[in-house]
């Protein structure tokens, strides 16, 4: 009787394990695709060099001497914002795209390690990331605030102390967006230098940073995509330029 009722408890537990895998795997594969236009984005062409090791893609304009590491949002293939990145390198800046195990940055908050080291020739280094990206960027650079210049977050926030690191920071989130919780952005609005700069784009919401389609729960647009990515960039650019921290 009592071999009898632990296998039994040994059958429910290994169900409740296999359920449980089942369950996660479910999860972390169901997950935003790269559409047509982030696919095209991730070609070579006159004056950017895209290239791709392990993982990352790295998009080198000539004679850049600033940089960009970005981490990509949470259940987003990392190549979804190519379009993005390529429209910074046609601005003469260096973009790192980092991919993250199971689309999660929370997997690997240090995935930018070393990657400074690989581009001697830049000066100036800046990271950030979108939604959960940039939470997980943000984390990474208070603990490696030596090594950049800025921190960029889109659609995201701090839960790191960067009040005293001495970044320059810049938030952007759209005007539509439906997924940042923006109890938790004020909240989180002191972990920040008091002069970080913030926008908001008029008719942006959260996906449009990317090219990955429409997202679970977000607001809708009343701009195309092309402009939300063209304007970030241009926003992004700006703040690049300013060299002083």
């Amino acid at each position: 009787m009592v071999r009898m009722k632990k296998n039994r408890w040994l059958k429910i537990c290994i169900i409740a394990v296999l359920l449980l895998c089942g369950v996660c795997w479910w999860y972390v594969s169901d997950y935003y695709h790269a559409d047509d236009a982030a696919v095209a984005a991730m070609n070579s062409y006159a004056d950017v060099v895209v290239k791709q090791d392990g993982n990352t893609v790295a998009f080198i304009p000539d004679e850049a001497d600033t940089g960009f590491i970005f981490y990509p949002g949470g259940k987003v293939e990392h190549t979804s914002y190519a379009p993005l990145m390529r429209a910074l390198a046609d601005n003469g800046v260096l973009c790192v795209l980092v991919e993250m195990p199971l689309n999660l940055a929370v997997l690997d908050m240090n995935a930018a390690d070393g990657i400074t080291e690989v581009y001697p020739q830049i000066d100036n280094w800046y990271i950030g990331g979108h939604s959960l990206g940039g939470s997980m960027a943000a984390s990474y650079a208070a603990k490696n605030a030596s090594l950049y210049d800025g921190l960029v977050l889109l659609a995201s926030y701090s839960t790191a102390d960067l009040s005293s690191a001495g970044l320059k920071v810049i938030s952007i989130y759209g005007s539509e967006d439906g997924v940042l919780s923006m109890e938790k952005y004020a909240e989180n609005k002191v972990n920040l230098p008091a002069s970080f700069e913030e926008t908001v784009i008029e008719g942006g919401c959260l996906a449009g940073f990317g090219s990955y389609g429409p997202q679970d729960g977000d607001g809708a647009a009343t701009i195309t995509g092309d402009a939300q990515i063209e304007e970030t960039a241009r926003l992004l650019t700006e703040f690049f330029s300013e060299k002083e921290k």
